[in-house]
């Protein structure tokens, strides 16, 4: 059976470089981030979201994504009730998407709340990227083009990294590229005789 290991770490901690290392190896990665803006276009999706936060967050029958994030990172019960929504939906998508790479031996699931969603309870193991706080603003505020507080809002809406670290089997402290591929290929030695 093929196993699933999490891959997850607060914002700004590299987890799509680690998520890119992985594949560049012939891992397959699913990207939960990804697949659940994908799937927030869908009509199911979109009708849903609507209902619950009202046809203002909606701009030519789509959801305006900076409206929703501005309802819900400041208000921890309207992002539980969006994840409510949105996380069923992923996680039925991610099982279709497993059932399709049954001939590897393992997956990574990249999620940046992982843990936070319950996730981690379907992965065999969890691997958590971390990285000081001042160089994750920094790359959140040059990727994103936002504010330090904005950044600072969104770190505080996530698990700590202490929290994290303490239910992870791995970590990988990505500051420095070589050394994150390094151990991206230690983490591959083990995970292959699992």
């Amino acid at each position: 059976m093929t196993k699933i290991i999490g891959l997850t770490g607060g914002i700004g901690s590299g987890k799509s470089t680690v998520a890119n290392l992985f594949m560049s190896k012939g891992v397959p990665v699913y990207i939960a981030d990804t697949e659940a803006k994908k799937l927030m276009e869908t009509k199911t999706i979109t009708n849903k979201v609507a209902k619950f936060f009202g046809n203002e967050i909606l701009v030519n029958l789509k959801i305006d994504r900076a409206k929703l994030a501005k309802l819900v990172f400041n208000n921890p019960s309207k992002l539980s009730e969006l994840n409510n929504i949105v996380h069923p939906e992923v996680q039925k998508h991610f099982q279709n998407w497993l059932m399709s790479k049954k001939d590897f031996p393992f997956v990574i699931k990249e999620a940046a709340i992982l843990f936070e969603t319950g996730g981690n309870k379907q992965c065999d193991k969890v691997i958590t990227v971390v990285a000081p706080q001042e160089l994750r603003i920094q790359r959140v505020k040059e990727r994103d083009k936002v504010t330090k507080e904005d950044v600072l809002e969104r770190i505080n809406n996530q698990w700590t990294d202490e929290m994290k670290i303490s239910a992870s089997d791995f970590v990988i402290e990505n500051i420095d590229i070589e050394n994150t591929k390094t151990k991206v290929d230690q983490i591959l030695k083990v995970l292959n005789n699992l």
